[in-house]
């Protein structure tokens, strides 16, 4: 199915000659009591270990304006996306198909969808707290442009190859298992790669240099804290660590690569890794490599700022009527709160179900953003929890030497497995709520636009 175009290259009316440069943060930490996301049960939070922000960066070059918004969330939804982009539009005059919305995928943030049923006796907190999540995210994006200035922008990748680990793995029975556990004998190898790279960009004022923000991406979940508190997981030390040693005022903004079928779980060691401490590690020790990535960076090349979108239809995954019927009955047990819950790959095949017979058979259409910066730099947004593969296959065919590859942006699908992995199995494809090829769909989509852009 062709992908269509919808968002052409858009400016505002501001003019100037160079680039400008702007940034600012939100906190948006829900309340004590608000549903937490992240795992298939009903869990209101008892507190904060660390505080949620949205983080926004907001760019200006000859006119175009465009903002890059860093969220503490699970995820983002097309409701939100759209509340979002219209307010900051309003406050800003940044056009709304110009904001990329991307979450950090932090499994101690709130749920993000009113009704959920695991919502649990939080559903009023919860719909406040989303009703007013907009103007929060606006209000960071709003500071973020009153405060742009004339502004350098240097790139680097660095790399990190003992944090993240691809989570399904070839077993000697002949099946693909997904999170194993450490040390089991039964495991082969793994099902597939990881992404190492630690791609870096830092804003600099242009007079009398002072730091300004650092974008960061890496391909490995956020899911090490876990328990009742709202936590940002390892992208807080992260973030906290890189703003310590930039300066004060500094921000952060961190972007989850392609990584749903990767995390932080090293199963050739018997170490037990979760928590707050495990968070602490790999955050820090991220925070490093982005440091130590300052040391080689290099200019990004004069050139225009673009923003585009392509729209793209998915196919959904089938469901027979047998699973239909049969997710009726888990769902409702689920909500009822039954005792012993229903197996979990059992409520993962239901609510896809639930989801996708929903949909009468209409397409998911999703968004393919990208806003690049020159001939040197682009960002791409992805609408989902994407398999590591599909990310390099962007990287590796993307004409600009660094793209930078924000997943779960501009509203979210779920998995997105590769073609392959659908004949293995396991838990994000029976999980996937679009069908097989969906994930590649989305690469040419991509492609499309970052080899169409004209060379300078």
């Amino acid at each position: 199915m062709r992908p269509v175009l919808i968002l052409l290259l858009s400016a505002s009316p501001v003019a100037a000659a160079d680039l400008q440069v702007g940034a600012a943060q939100t906190d948006i930490t829900p309340l004590k009591g608000t549903p937490m996301a992240g795992y298939y049960s009903a869990r209101g939070a008892e507190g904060t270990l660390d505080k949620l922000y949205a983080r926004a960066i907001v760019l200006e070059k000859d006119g175009t304006k465009a903002a890059l918004v860093s969220l503490d969330l699970i995820g983002t939804t097309f409701v939100l996306t759209k509340a979002t982009r219209e307010k900051i539009e309003a406050d800003t005059g940044i056009p709304a198909g110009n904001v990329m919305l991307f979450a950090t995928h932090t499994h101690t943030g709130p749920v993000m969808n009113e009704g959920s049923p695991f919502a649990g006796g939080g559903a009023k907190i919860l719909s406040d707290y989303l009703a007013d999540l907009p103007e929060k995210i606006a209000a960071a994006v709003k500071r973020a442009d009153n405060t742009r200035q004339p502004a350098t922008a240097r790139r680097g990748i660095g790399a990190e190859d003992g944090l993240a680990f691809n989570r399904r793995y070839h077993m000697t029975d002949g099946t693909v298992g997904w999170n194993p556990g450490k040390l089991n004998p039964k495991i082969i190898k793994p099902a597939g790669p990881t992404d190492t790279a630690v791609p870096v960009v830092a804003f600099d004022t242009l007079a009398k240099p002072r730091p300004i923000a650092t974008t960061v991406n890496f391909a490995m979940h956020s899911d090490t804290v876990t328990g009742l508190y709202f936590s940002a997981d390892y992208i807080g030390p992260l973030a906290d660590a890189v703003d310590k040693a930039r300066g004060s005022g500094h921000v952060t903004a961190f972007g989850l690569g392609a990584c749903g079928d990767v995390n932080h779980i090293d199963t050739g060691t018997a170490t037990r890794q979760g928590g707050e401490l495990e968070a602490t590690r790999i955050g820090t020790r991220l925070a490093g490599e982005v440091l130590r990535t300052f040391d080689k960076m290099q200019p990004v090349g004069d050139g225009p700022l673009k923003v585009s979108s392509l729209t793209v239809e998915l196919p959904l995954a089938p469901v027979t009527a047998e699973q239909w019927i049969a997710a009726k009955t888990v769902v409702k047990l689920v909500a009822d709160g039954a005792k012993p819950a229903p197996a979990f790959l059992d409520q993962v095949q239901a609510f896809k179900a639930t989801d996708v017979t929903a949909r009468l058979g209409k397409p998911l259409a999703v968004e393919v953003q990208v806003i690049t910066l020159g001939d040197d730099l682009a960002w791409v947004s992805l609408p989902g929890e994407i398999f590591v593969e599909l990310g390099l296959s962007i990287q590796h065919g993307s004409p600009f030497p660094q793209t930078m590859v924000h997943t779960l942006a501009n509203g979210s699908i779920g998995y997105v497995p590769t073609k392959r992995a659908y004949s293995e199995g396991n838990y994000e494809v029976i999980s996937a709520r679009c069908a097989e090829g969906g994930g590649e769909l989305l690469v040419a989509a991509a492609l499309k636009q970052l080899r169409g852009r004209k060379k300078r």
